[in-house]
């Protein structure tokens, strides 16, 4: 997928949609999506969990919806309004099923947005490749995850900057 027309078509209309917009946001969204499935593969290698470009597990998926979102209600509708569901229930907390991490690049950018979001610590500044990379891999691939800060930086498509 090219890295230009996904950040210019999808990744930060979203966010200016979502009200989450800053340059850092659609930097730490793309970087995500290239690193972790270089934009291309929608269902993880080796019969793992994670799904969509943003390979979102569908565990995580669902906690954000249970353990944030059910709190935001403004922010869950908008999520939800990136998603092909008509209307949000807010009485069924899980309202999007995570398989729509596979077929919806809106969605799948707002769900990842949303999982940075959740961490308190404030995004780095745009341009700041490495430091971006360290957060990626502080909050999203975490300690567990195989991923390497040096895969962010190689990853990330520069062309965006």
């Amino acid at each position: 997928m090219d890295a230009k027309q996904l950040t210019d078509l999808v990744v930060r209309p979203e966010l200016e949609r979502l009200g989450l917009y800053s340059e850092a946001a659609v930097q730490l969204v793309v970087g995500t999506i290239f690193t972790e499935s270089r934009a291309k593969y929608l269902k993880q290698h080796g019969n793992g969990p994670a799904l969509g470009i943003i390979q979102m597990e569908p565990a995580t998926h669902d906690d954000i919806w249970l353990n944030f979102l059910k709190y935001k209600n403004e922010l869950a509708g908008k999520v939800n309004a990136a998603s092909s569901y008509v209307e949000f229930d807010k009485a069924s907390v899980i309202s999007v099923h995570a398989n729509e991490l596979v077929f919806n690049l809106r969605y799948a950018v707002a769900m990842c947005r949303v999982h940075y979001l959740r961490k308190p610590e404030a995004l780095p500044k745009a341009g700041d490749i490495p430091a971006l990379g360290r957060y990626w891999k502080k909050h999203y691939n975490t300690e567990l995850g195989k991923g390497k800060v040096t895969d962010f930086i190689e990853k990330f498509p520069k062309e965006i900057l």
